[in-house]
């Protein structure tokens, strides 16, 4: 499945395409490796080869952003929709927590994943051309939710992601029903308190949109981070989001 979108304005020099195309994939996990591998650290079992890829790959489809000018690829998502979920055995987030309060949403939810955006190019246009096409892809599917994970760096010794759950815990939790559990908790409670940490770009960009933190986070030793789980319903859109960025996905 491809599709491919055009934007104007300021962001019309890059193009997005959601493909299975081998090559262009593969340049995708060209970019993943640079920005996990190379510039967090991540262990990647691929790392040998300049690229990171798991078992998931191949049942996913690829959200890949090109700066036309260049012809680089500058942004990645990873897509797994339930039906091909059901191929991979599970969701990636499956490996992280249990989702059992979810299992009846699951029909209707999208995985996304594995997001990064090229260093020289961390601006709002990207992710928001990236948000776009993940949201006509739910539109066009007939989906009604995202899950997945954000993710807060350990480098710190935990403090930014120990603070960051302290401060969203009390009004940002999911509701009891649709709680998931870690099978590798990270210790937060255990990381010493002091002023609050900001919340990062790409967990601060789920949140305005409406989405909820569905449980404490998991501890993901090869990539050495904190993941928060996450879940947003098309029904909980903030609605500023939603004019500017859903009138892009129509």
């Amino acid at each position: 499945m491809t599709a491919r979108s055009r934007f104007p304005g300021e962001i019309s020099r890059f193009a997005v395409t959601i493909t299975r195309d081998r090559d262009v994939v593969e340049e995708a996990q060209r970019l993943r490796y640079r920005v996990f591998g190379e510039e967090m650290g991540a262990r990647l079992p691929s790392a040998a080869r300049g690229i990171d890829e798991d078992d998931f790959d191949r049942h996913c489809d690829h959200l890949v952003v090109r700066d036309e000018a260049s012809g680089t690829v500058v942004g990645t998502y990873r897509i797994l929709p339930p039906e091909s979920a059901r191929h991979a055995g599970g969701l990636y987030v499956d490996r992280e927590f249990d989702l059992s309060c979810l299992q009846h949403l699951r029909h209707r939810t999208v995985e996304v994943g594995r997001a990064c955006v090229h260093p020289g190019h961390r601006s709002a246009a990207v992710m928001l051309l990236m948000w776009s096409a993940l949201a006509r892809y739910v539109i066009e599917g007939g989906y009604s939710y995202f899950v997945g994970a954000a993710s807060i760096g350990l480098g710190d010794g935990g403090y930014r992601a120990a603070s960051v759950f302290d401060r969203l815990r009390a009004d940002r939790l999911s509701p009891e029903s649709l709680r998931v559990y870690p099978r590798n908790p990270f210790a937060f409670g255990r990381v010493p308190h002091g002023e609050p940490a900001e919340v990062p770009p790409l967990l601060k960009g789920y949140l305005g949109m409406g989405a909820w933190i569905c449980g404490e986070p998991a501890l993901d030793p090869d990539f050495n981070c904190a993941d928060f789980p996450i879940l947003l319903s098309l029904d909980r859109l903030d609605a500023r989001f939603a004019r500017h960025f859903l009138k892009r996905a129509a």
